[in-house]
Order: structure tokens, then sequence, then C-alpha cells
């Protein structure tokens, strides 16, 4: 697993020097793990093998949080019945700031709690947002650093891709 770890490092510090540094085409394990959810179960990636992953880091505090998660809201409800699912896991500390922010942004996707960052450690996480895409077959295929209006155009075209595979 340390391998895969190195190599989405590898290809995050590729997508921040890129000049078009929003997304980064790779295709690597994406490390598993395990995290309490809003609804009070523990969640595992693994469990949602066979379905493509929009797993998204984010923070009360992130202001293209706020912007990218409505639209994020959109891409699951039109998505979900083809095997799409999104895994929102918030790295506030106190989980009542991540409340907070729920009540003034409702979703219908997953929220998943990080509030040691145990695994935006594991993926490196260096920009809020950061979003990786995986596919049906647990590997991180895309890598996104930080959100801007019309990322979500280009998360629509790489779920219609993977959800094809």
């Amino acid at each position: 697993m340390k391998a895969s770890i190195k190599s989405l490092a590898v290809a995050g510090i590729l997508a921040c020097l890129s000049p078009l540094a929003g997304a980064e085409a790779i295709n690597v394990p994406a490390p598993d793990f395990t995290l309490e959810s809003r609804s009070g179960e523990n969640l595992r990636l693994e469990d949602h093998r066979g379905e493509v992953v929009m797993l998204n880091f984010w923070a009360s505090w992130c202001g293209p949080c706020r912007q990218e998660m409505p639209l994020m809201d959109e891409l699951y409800s039109q998505y979900k019945d083809l095997g799409f699912t999104i895994l929102a896991v918030n790295v506030d500390e106190n989980r009542e700031e991540a409340h907070r922010f729920l009540d003034k942004v409702p979703v219908n996707y997953p929220i998943l709690y990080d509030p040691e960052s145990s695994v935006s450690e594991l993926y490196e996480v260096q920009a809020m947002p950061t979003t990786v895409m995986i596919d049906r077959n647990g590997n991180a295929r895309y890598l996104h650093y930080g959100y801007q209006p019309g990322y979500e155009d280009e998360y629509e075209q790489q779920i219609r891709e993977l959800v094809r595979e």
C-alpha cells in the first residue's frame, strides 16, 4: 500500500506544478479506509468496490467547498443509480462545525468524519477541497486540488467515463 500512497503523492505534486493545476490523470490503487458517517455507521471505501466513487475532502471553513458541494449534490442525484457515489470526508476537528455548515449547505450524499486527519494524511491532502475519482476496481484515476467554477463539468465528464467502464 505504501507504493500507492507514494504514487498518489507524486501525482499530486505533478498536479500542483501543472500549468492547468485542476485535475491530473493517475491510475494507482486508492488506499482503503473506514470512517464514521453522519448517520453513525462506519463506512469503508472497500465496501464501495464496483461503484465509481468521488472521494472529496472538505472543511467547514473552506469557501470553495461551499460553492462546490451543492453542485456535487446535483451530480450525485443524477448518477447515483448508475453505480456512482460520493464520500465526502470532513476534516474539521470539531464535528459541530461540520453540522453547522451542512445546515446551511445540505447534501444527500454520505458525509464522513476524519477529525484526526488520518485519511487526509493517507491521501496526502494538501488543499481544500481535494477530490479523488476512484473507478469500479478501486483505482484512483483523477486527482483534483481546489475548486473553481467549471470544475463540475470536468467532474461530470470523468464520472460519465468511469461509469461506462
